[in-house]
């Protein structure tokens, strides 16, 4: 979830962000008590098993009154969770703790930019969650428990959310521009090809109200798109094809048609000046999964509420989500994996898509009331249950290699900040991507 990594998701909510949708926002470090009364002070432990979890950003499971619900259930059980910002700062440090062995809570989470790598090399410091009490793989996306399955058939980590995507967008900047307002048929105006999106905002450039551009960034549109393909960087052998591939030709040519074309405001995302152009409402659309919409919320503040809309996108894509597995390593793994089971639930992810916007990565919960009857009031009572739900359902089995995170912010932060933010042509752009991926990947 970006806003978790903002994030999504934030994972999101924030990747995620959401996710991640990865690790953007600043910050450190915190402990802090599981439960949810305020001033975090110490409880007494006596007799009671302690569970850490690890996490990054805002998983929302404290936020949701997961925890405390929990320890009521479970009155011998407490629960600490264990939060660094950023996981860009989070992940290289559950890597030093894997190879030490040591120093691990008794359930890590992460982000899906990384679960390939955690599951091709770090496998065997999981425990194999597939067989615990309470987790069918029945009950996930196909896509979504393959991702943390190792070829041999053992499930280090259990998806947590997903992030379904749409796209979200201010009816009285599309107004001012002439075009429809209606949820429905905006999604029509793009439905079915990106391409007639770009098209839409040379629409609404031709009458945009002063001050205003069509979508916030180049960028964002380049991981709508490419998160839209099942093979991005990598092919289903694992062999890198980020050079040659279809998705990211196509993506790049779409991100470059809207930096070229004076479509974006040419902010890079999650920044403090794109939460500004937030509060500001100096752009119209942005691509939007479920963690964005409390992302909005926050930095458009007051002055957003009922402006903003949300539509179909134009293709089904994901942009986010997480896992979360028990580490080897851990103290308490056998009450670590009851709640790591407990916590994905599908029952517990239709509370937390409640509470904090994390779309269950699980297709039960769609079914149920908080999920299928949601809607958002300050996006004018959007039905953001249906409307992602239907989203889920379309996404491609996503191919995830070991460098996917690292490949696409080079894309994104190094090649199309330049075109946008710094005036070289699309083929220097490129040029500058492909040079900082291949130091990644050789890294």
């Amino acid at each position: 979830m970006p806003n978790r990594t903002r994030s999504s998701r934030r994972v999101v909510v924030v990747a995620a962000v959401v996710a991640l949708g990865a690790g953007l926002l600043g910050g450190c470090a915190e402990d802090s008590d599981g439960g949810g009364g305020a001033g975090g002070g110490k409880k007494d432990t006596a007799g009671k098993t302690t569970i850490e979890i690890g996490t990054f950003g805002v998983f929302g499971y404290k936020q949701a009154g997961l925890y405390d619900e929990y320890m009521k259930l479970n009155p011998k059980i407490l629960i600490k969770e264990d939060v660094t910002e950023r996981n860009d700062t989070y992940y290289p440090e559950l890597l030093t703790h894997l190879a030490a062995n040591s120093g691990l809570q008794d359930i890590q989470a992460i982000e899906v930019g990384n679960i390939n790598e955690v599951v091709t090399t770090q496998a065997d410091k999981f425990e194999d969650l597939s067989k615990a009490e309470g987790v069918d793989k029945a009950n996930w996306l196909d896509w979504k428990w393959a991702q943390g399955s190792a070829k041999d058939g053992k499930t280090i980590a259990i998806g947590t959310d997903i992030g379904p995507m749409a796209m979200c967008y201010r009816k009285d900047l599309f107004k001012k521009a002439g075009l429809p307002t209606d949820r429905e048929a905006v999604g029509k105006l793009w439905a079915g090809d990106w391409q007639k999106y770009v098209d839409t905002g040379k629409k609404y450039k031709s009458k945009a109200p002063k001050g205003t551009t069509f979508t916030d960034s180049a960028a964002g549109l380049f991981s709508a798109v490419n998160n839209g393909f099942a093979q991005r960087f990598y092919d289903e052998q694992g062999e890198l094809i980020y050079k040659d591939s279809p998705a990211v030709k196509t993506s790049w040519d779409l991100a470059m048609q809207a930096a070229e074309g004076g479509l974006t405001g040419k902010l890079k995302q999650f920044d403090k000046s794109w939460d500004q152009a937030y509060a500001n409402g100096t752009f119209a659309s942005v691509a939007c999964p479920p963690w964005m919409l409390g992302y909005i919320k926050e930095k458009a503040g007051k002055a957003g509420e009922d402006q903003w809309d949300v539509a179909a996108a134009p293709k089904p894509a994901n942009w986010g989500g997480s896992f979360i597995g028990v580490p080897k390593a851990g103290k308490n793994k056998a009450e670590a994996v009851k709640l790591a089971a407990w916590l994905t639930a599908p029952e517990q992810q239709a509370k937390l898509f409640d509470k904090q916007a994390s779309f269950p990565s699980t297709p039960s919960a769609y079914d149920m009331a908080a999920v299928a009857g949601a809607k958002n009031p300050y996006f004018g009572d959007a039905p953001t249950g249906r409307l992602y739900a239907t989203a889920a359902k379309g996404i491609p089995t996503l191919v995830i290699g070991p460098k996917d995170q690292q490949i696409g912010t080079a894309i994104n932060d190094v090649g199309i900040l330049q075109v946008e933010q710094q005036g070289k042509s699309p083929q220097q752009g490129w040029d500058a991507a492909m040079k900082e991926i291949e130091n990644a990947v050789d890294g």
